[in-house]
């Protein structure tokens, strides 16, 4: 998985997310941790739209199962 997040967060906040993120997998699908792999990716406000929103929410909507409440008129 690949969460994507502006830069200006700890390195403790990302890990902590990792391990939110993996322990969820785990109990909620039943996977063990060794199949649980999670990655942060920063992307600047500016490249928001062009490299987030387009390719991963609007050209995904159908796909998304929690869907953002912005749309790129927001950002």
């Amino acid at each position: 998985m690949i969460v994507k997040l502006s830069p200006g967060q700890s390195e403790q906040q990302k890990t902590r997310l990792a391990e939110a993120i993996t322990k969820d997998v785990m109990d909620i699908l039943h996977y063990g941790k060794e199949s649980v792999s999670v990655a942060m990716e920063e992307v600047k406000p500016q490249d928001w739209v062009e490299k987030v929103y387009v390719p991963d929410v609007k050209d995904k909507w159908d796909k998304l199962y929690k869907k953002s409440g912005y749309d790129e008129n927001d950002l």
